[in-house]
């Protein structure tokens, strides 16, 4: 069997995002990539939300890097 699909409450308790947020990130185009297999199922790649938080990492405050 292929990667592990997730669905965003899942990814919500990864990143400790809400479900709203996820959906502005997939509006905004900047969230992890997702993938709609209908058009009202949101799913997501488990390595590919870890690695878009792993992304973020950051080695001091000031600007993000996501700006």
């Amino acid at each position: 069997m292929g990667e592990e699909f997730i669905q965003p409450a899942a990814v919500r308790e990864i990143t400790g995002l809400s479900i709203a947020a996820l959906a502005q990130l997939r509006y905004q185009g900047r969230g992890p990539k997702f993938y709609k297999p209908t058009p009202r199922t949101v799913l997501y790649k488990r390595s590919e939300v870890v690695a878009w938080v792993e992304a973020s990492a950051q080695t001091r405050t000031g600007t993000p890097s996501y700006a």
